[in-house]
């Protein structure tokens, strides 16, 4: 199966690098479409396929291509696409708020697959959200989460609506957990602590949260029951939390997130 990842940036290369490790493909069968002359260079020196600088050297042998561009990219992209592409092919999009709608209708194509993934991809630790196109077959979306699969855990939904909703919570997720231990930082240097100190305590402790959590079958509050103690500091954190209307304020930045990405889609 021949794949051209479209796009060189973070996450076109750790797809690259991702099915490569897993032996789901190789460097023969990979193609990278990037018009930077500088980081199309930087990417012949990684050795993981062949670099591409124009559409008709390489589209149309592609099975599978990937659409890992800016989605304000998109339009001058699917411009420069649409007299190369078969409507045999199936793309694979994961760019923010570009709708499959608007994929087909742009390229007269039928086979699109729509995914969100986060930054975590980067060491096998991501988490995506997929759906597609009613076209796309069986064994084609099942080859496309075996790909997606390298690089940590997947969810396929139904309703494409979901594909933006799984933006605003795991795509930018990544970015509010770094925000809320960067607080945290700065709380302990604060309190007296060097950098590296107040790193490892924050870290440690983020690490060891989650691993409590994904190994047992207690819900958050749960566990949070299980820290407090009545009159204790943690009691203390968590009433301040309240009264200033932290989840509130986490809740609005998920649903701004959301927002911007429908926002992506129409090309605001």
């Amino acid at each position: 199966m021949k794949i051209l990842i479209i796009g060189g940036g973070n996450m076109g290369l750790t797809y690259a690098q991702s099915f490569q490790r897993s032996h789901i493909t190789s460097k023969e069968d990979m193609m990278i479409l990037e018009r930077s002359e500088q980081k199309a260079a930087e990417l012949a020196l990684k050795d993981i396929g062949t670099v591409y600088s124009r559409p008709e050297d390489c589209i149309e042998s592609a099975d599978l291509a990937i659409f890992a561009v800016k989605p304000q990219d998109s339009a001058a992209l699917f411009e420069n696409l649409k007299k190369l592409v078969d409507p045999q092919q199936v793309f694979l999009s994961i760019m923010a708020g570009i709708r499959i709608q608007a994929i087909t209708e742009a390229l007269g194509v039928r086979k699109v697959i729509r995914a969100m993934p986060n930054l975590p991809a980067q060491i096998g630790m991501g988490m995506t959200a997929f759906t597609s196109s009613d076209d796309v077959t069986r064994i084609e979306l099942v080859m496309v989460q075996n790909l997606l699969n390298t690089t940590g855990k997947t969810v396929y939904v139904e309703k494409e609506e979901a594909i933006d909703a799984a933006t605003a919570i795991s795509g930018s997720g990544p970015a509010y957990v770094w925000f809320f231990m960067k607080s945290l930082m700065d709380a302990a240097r604060e309190m007296g602590f060097s950098y590296s100190e107040a790193e490892l305590l924050v870290s440690q402790t983020f690490r060891g949260a989650i691993e409590l959590f994904s190994k047992s079958d207690l819900s958050c509050e749960q566990w949070i029951d299980k820290v407090c103690s009545r009159g204790g500091t943690t009691e203390a954190a968590l009433a301040s939390y309240r009264q200033n209307l932290v989840r509130d304020d986490i809740m609005a930045g998920a649903v701004a997130a959301l927002a911007r990405a429908v926002e992506l889609g129409t090309g605001s």
